[in-house]
């Protein structure tokens, strides 16, 4: 196997393992009284993601050679990844939960910003492209995910407000 396809299971087996966590996490939420918002956002998300790593697999030469400096800028990413889940513990999840009574997260990367994992995952998503010389896919893919993290915000940040 080529690096390109090395790196593409890599991430995908990381998502598959993330998506584990989350779904214990929100069923655990949601049975303790959290409520979904924006419910209808997730599918898009999703299809986002998929579409992302099937497009690197089909429109990536399989021979292509990876920058070594962008891939490190990647495994950073998922070092901060690993960061923001941690810090969130059983409150992360790939979905919008909020759980009405509950304090808000303001340690670790909430220290720093709002919304660390999404700034994470627009760096994600231009940044692997990138490193295997795949601009449009990184463009692409980047004005897609600021339009949707946009609207996630915007739905999210309505929901924590009365919690702030």
């Amino acid at each position: 196997m080529t690096p390109l396809y090395w790196t593409l299971l890599f991430v995908a087996l990381l998502r598959l393992v993330e998506l584990r966590y989350a779904g214990r996490n929100t069923q655990r939420l949601l049975a303790g009284g959290g409520i979904e918002v924006a419910r209808r956002q997730y599918p898009w998300f999703v299809a986002l993601h998929a579409a992302w790593l099937l497009s690197m697999a089909v429109f990536i030469p399989a021979s292509a050679a990876p920058s070594m400096p962008l891939l490190a800028v990647f495994a950073l990413a998922q070092i901060a990844r690993v960061w923001v889940i941690a810090t969130l513990g059983p409150y992360w999840t790939t979905r919008v939960i909020t759980v009405p009574g509950a304090p808000l997260i303001r340690r670790g990367p909430y220290a720093l910003m709002r919304h660390p994992n999404y700034a994470i995952v627009c760096v994600e998503i231009a940044v692997l492209p990138l490193a295997f010389g795949a601009w449009i896919i990184a463009l692409t893919f980047s004005a897609a995910n600021a339009v949707l993290i946009g609207w996630r915000i915007r739905c999210e940040d309505a929901a924590l407000d009365e919690r702030r």
